[in-house]
């Protein structure tokens, strides 16, 4: 599970497929739900890339 703040490596993203291979920080405060489809919200990606909706199976937690 992830938490706000954690720092995560996006393995894939359906939302934009150019984040993918690319390290972000989680910004949900709460485990996602219906309103995200169970997606996180993910940012800090790049300058070019805004924040993304990924699975949990599209994260891999790259910190403590």
């Amino acid at each position: 599970m992830f938490a706000a703040g954690d720092t995560v490596r996006i393995v894939a993203c359906e939302d934009d497929p150019r984040a993918a291979g690319r390290t972000g920080r989680i910004v949900d405060q709460v485990p996602p739900g219906p309103l995200t489809a169970g997606r996180w919200t993910v940012t800090g990606i790049g300058l070019l890339i805004g924040p993304v909706l990924c699975r949990t199976n599209e994260l891999a937690k790259t910190g403590p």
